[in-house]
C-alpha cells in the first residue's frame, strides 16, 4: 500500500488492531502500513479537545526523512530523526492567512525500527510517544506540556 498520499485524521476510521502484536518479531518489526495504523490509534486515543483540533493534520509514515526535512531541524543523519511536525503551530496562526498546506506529522519507519531494536520499548508505545510529541508541536506545547498530553492519552 502506498502511504505517500497521507491521511487526514478526520477521514481515518479507527479500527481494532488484532493483527498487530506490539511485541512482534523483533527481526521484522511492523510494516509501514502497520505503523500507520498504530499512529492513527495513538491520535484516536488523545483527549477529545486535542483530537478535534488535529482534524486538519495529515499523518504520514515514510522510510526516512528527506534531506530538506533533516536540514530543517539541523540534522544530517537520517537514522536520528524518528518524527517531525511540519506546519504552523496553532498559536502562531492568523485568521488573515489562507492557502497554506495542511500541517503534517511524519513518522520515519526505519529509524523507529532501529530505536525499537536499541531500546526494547514496545513498538506501540514508541510510536505513541513520537505521535504525541509531534502533535504537541501543532499546539505550540513545551516539552513539559507534551509529557502531560502523553500521560493523558488512553
Amino acid at each position: 500500500m502506498n502511504l505517500s498520499a497521507g491521511r487526514g485524521f478526520r477521514s481515518c476510521r479507527v479500527r481494532p488492531l488484532p493483527h498487530i502484536n506490539p511485541m512482534m518479531d523483533r527481526t521484522r518489526g511492523p510494516s509501514r502500513e502497520e505503523m500507520q495504523l498504530m499512529a492513527e490509534s495513538a491520535l484516536a486515543a488523545l483527549p477529545a479537545q486535542f483530537r478535534n483540533a488535529l482534524g486538519e493534520v495529515i499523518l504520514r509514515v515514510e522510510d526516512f526523512a528527506t534531506p530538506a526535512q533533516l536540514g530543517s531541524v539541523d540534522m544530517d543523519d537520517r537514522w536520528q530523526l524518528t518524527g517531525l511536525y511540519e506546519g504552523e503551530p496553532l498559536p502562531d496562526r492568523s485568521i488573515w492567512e489562507s492557502g497554506r498546506m495542511p500541517p503534517r506529522i511524519w513518522l520515519f519507519h526505519k529509524p523507529l525500527i532501529a530505536e525499537w531494536h536499541e531500546t526494547g520499548v514496545r513498538m506501540d508505545d514508541l510510536v505513541r510517544h513520537v505521535v504525541v510529541h509531534e502533535a504537541g508541536h501543532h499546539f505550540g506545547f513545551s516539552d513539559d506540556d507534551m509529557h502531560w498530553l502523553e500521560d493523558s492519552a488512553d
